[in-house]
């Protein structure tokens, strides 16, 4: 990705982060979104928008259904948004927005999860010997 575009992805990054946090009042948007990545198309067409959901603890299959539901309301949200976002955008056109829930960051928060309590159980049963 060359300077330019990543300048903008940089940006819009920026930019949706407070325009998701103030603007969007969906009750079905649960938990506290945070956009891991932007990559902007090189003819600035499409800008995808890769997210992770923080959640109270629930179980895999709730989880999931909640992630699908936020991107649901993201992407629907995505032409409110993108509007908003040409306001602060010093570019001719607004590329249009996708949504997308990102694995791979919410696979390495769970393995990190699963390693710290696999060090405090560790600690913990040395302590009782």
């Amino acid at each position: 990705m060359n300077q330019r575009l990543q300048r903008l992805a940089d940006q819009i990054q920026r930019e949706l982060a407070v325009l998701i946090r103030d603007e969007v009042n969906d009750p079905r948007l649960t938990g506290f979104v945070t956009i891991s990545s932007v990559k902007v198309s090189p003819d600035l067409g499409y800008a995808d928008i890769y997210v992770t959901i923080m959640e109270p603890e629930l179980n895999d299959a709730m989880t999931k259904t909640n992630h699908e539901d936020s991107i649901k309301v993201l992407n629907k949200a995505a032409g409110f948004l993108r509007t908003e976002l040409s306001h602060s955008l010093k570019t001719r056109t607004t590329p249009r927005l996708r949504f997308h829930y990102d694995e791979v960051t919410a696979r390495g928060n769970y393995m990190m999860d699963l390693i710290n309590k696999a060090v405090t159980k560790t600690e913990q049963n040395e302590n009782d010997e």
